[in-house]
C-alpha cells in the first residue's frame, strides 16, 4: 500500500515581476482573488486532500505570507467585541495550527527544482506534494484530492496534466506517454519545454505534483537544464523506471494567476460562483459591455 501524503511544499520565493508595480512591496502570492489571497486557495486545496504539514519555500520580503496563516489575537478580539461573527470566521479560516507549517529560504532564484530541494530536510524520507500557488484550480473535489486518491491506487509519482495546443508545448513540461486509459497516462519520458516539432505529446504538466523522496537525490546534483535553471522536470525524469509514474487528467478549471488576463478571469469566475456576489458582478459587467 502507498504511504499517505501528509506534507506539501509551496514554492513562493518568486519576485512576481509580471505584476509590477502591484508586487513591488506585496508578495504576488498575497494578491487577492475575490477576498482571499492566491496562496490560500492552494493551502485550502491541500487541506482538503488531507495535508497536515505545510512547507513554504520563501525569499526576502515574503513575511506577509507567514503572517497571513498565523493566529491574530488582536484582530480576533476586536471582531468578537464588535460582534462581527462572519468576519471573524473568515479571518480564522486562514489559520494553520501551531507547529503544522515551516518556512525555508531559497536564497537565489535558481529554478523550481532548486526551490523544492530547499525543503528536503523538512520533507525527509516521505512522499510529498508540490503545489505552485500561481496556478489556481476550480473543481470538486480539488485537484490535489483527485491526485491523492489516484496515488493510493497507483503509487509512485503523479503529475497533473492537461492537453495544450501543439504549438504551445515549448511553454511547458511535456510527458511522453506509454499507455493511456483516458484518465491516468503511464509516463515513459519527460521533456522540459520542447519545440512543437519535437514534443512527444501535447499533455503538459501543470502545477500539482506528488513525488517520492528519491527525487531529492537527483536535485542534490544541482544540474541545470532549460533556461540555465535547476528544473524539477529533469529530476523527475530520473525517477522513470524506478517508480510508477503517471500523468493524471484532472476534473476542473485552471487559471494561471501569474498571467494578468487569467488572473482577472479567475476573479470574475470565482465571484460568479458566489451567491452573495454573482448578481451584482453580472449586472456591473453588463453595464460596461
Amino acid at each position: 500500500m502507498s504511504r499517505s501524503i501528509e506534507v506539501a511544499v509551496f514554492p513562493v520565493a518568486g519576485l512576481g515581476t509580471r505584476f509590477l508595480p502591484a508586487t513591488k512591496a506585496v508578495p504576488k502570492e498575497m494578491l487577492p482573488v475575490v477576498d482571499r489571497p492566491v496562496i490560500q486557495y492552494a493551502v485550502d486545496e491541500a487541506k482538503e486532500a488531507g495535508i497536515t504539514e505545510f512547507v513554504f519555500v520563501t525569499s526576502r520580503g515574503k513575511s506577509e505570507i507567514e503572517d497571513h496563516f498565523d493566529h491574530h489575537t488582536e484582530l480576533y478580539e476586536t471582531l468578537e467585541r464588535r460582534q462581527k461573527a462572519a468576519a471573524l470566521e473568515d479571518a480564522r479560516s486562514a489559520d494553520l495550527p501551531v507547529g503544522s507549517y515551516a518556512l525555508v529560504r531559497q536564497p537565489e532564484p535558481l529554478g523550481l527544482g532548486h526551490a523544492v530541494w530547499c525543503a528536503r530536510h523538512v520533507v525527509g524520507d516521505r512522499p510529498f506534494a508540490v503545489l505552485l500557488p500561481d496556478e489556481l484550480f476550480r473543481g470538486r473535489p480539488g485537484v490535489l484530492k483527485q491526485m491523492v486518491d489516484a496515488h493510493s491506487r497507483l503509487g509512485g509519482a503523479i503529475v497533473a496534466v492537461r492537453e495544450v495546443p501543439k504549438d504551445l508545448t515549448d511553454r511547458y513540461g511535456i510527458i511522453d506517454v506509454e499507455t493511456d486509459d483516458g484518465t491516468a497516462a503511464s509516463v515513459k519520458g519527460l521533456v522540459e519545454k520542447p519545440a512543437p516539432a519535437e514534443a512527444p505529446s501535447n499533455l503538459s504538466i501543470v502545477g500539482r505534483y506528488i513525488l517520492p523522496p528519491d527525487v531529492f537525490a537527483y536535485l542534490d546534483r544541482h544540474e541545470t537544464g532549460a533556461g540555465g535553471e535547476i528544473q524539477l522536470t529533469d529530476a523527475m525524469a530520473r525517477l522513470l523506471g524506478d517508480h510508477p509514474f503517471h500523468g493524471l487528467r484532472f476534473t476542473g478549471d485552471r487559471f494561471d494567476c501569474g498571467d494578468k488576463a487569467q488572473f482577472v478571469a479567475a476573479n470574475l469566475v470565482l465571484a460568479l460562483d458566489r451567491p452573495d456576489l454573482a448578481d451584482k458582478v453580472r449586472d456591473r459587467i453588463k453595464a460596461h459591455i
